[in-house]
C-alpha cells in the first residue's frame, strides 16, 4: 500500500496554485452542488417531506380520536361501575330486608305452631283428666259393688 504522505509529496505541481488551485471548476462546482440542492429538494425531499407531514397529521388525528375514544370508555367504565356499585348496595339492601321478612314470618308461625300444640296439649290433658275421673268413678263404683258381694257372700 503507498503511503498517501509520500504520494503528496512526490506530486509535482505544474502550473500556477499547485494542488488548491482555485480557477473555473471551484464556481462551477459550487453552482452544481446548490442546483443539484434545488432540483432533489424541488423533486425528492419537498414531495418526501409532505408526505411524511401528511402521515403526522394522519397519525395526530388518529392518535386525538384514539385519546377521545379512550377517555370515553373510561367514563363508560367508571359510569358503570359505579351503577354495578349502586346495584350490589340495593340487592344487599333487598337481600337483608327478605332474610327479615321470612325470619319475621318464620317467627309468626312458630308462634302459630306453639300456641296451636299448647292448646291441643291443654285439650289432651283435660281429656285425660275427664277419662281418668270417669274412669275413677265407674272403678269406685265396681268396688262398692264388689264391697256389697262380698258382704253379701260372707253373711251368707
Amino acid at each position: 500500500m503507498i503511503n498517501l504522505s509520500i504520494l503528496i509529496s512526490n506530486s509535482e505541481v505544474s502550473g500556477p496554485g499547485g494542488l488548491f488551485d482555485i480557477n473555473a471548476t471551484l464556481p462551477i462546482v459550487a453552482i452544481q452542488f446548490i442546483l443539484l440542492t434545488v432540483v432533489l429538494n424541488a423533486l425528492l425531499y419537498s414531495p418526501l417531506l409532505t408526505i411524511i407531514e401528511e402521515r403526522k397529521e394522519y397519525i395526530l388525528t388518529n392518535l386525538a380520536k384514539a385519546s377521545e375514544i379512550l377517555a370515553e370508555a373510561n367514563k363508560l367504565t367508571e359510569q358503570y361501575e359505579q351503577e354495578l356499585t349502586n346495584v350490589r348496595k340495593e340487592a344487599q339492601l333487598e337481600i337483608t330486608n327478605s332474610q327479615k321478612i321470612h325470619k319475621e314470618i318464620l317467627e309468626t308461625e312458630l308462634n302459630t305452631s306453639q300456641k296451636y300444640i299448647d292448646n291441643l296439649l291443654d285439650t289432651i290433658q283435660k281429656d285425660l283428666i275427664s277419662k281418668k275421673n270417669i274412669a275413677l268413678n265407674s272403678l269406685e263404683d265396681i268396688v262398692q259393688s264388689l264391697c256389697k258381694d262380698i258382704e253379701t257372700r260372707l253373711s251368707i
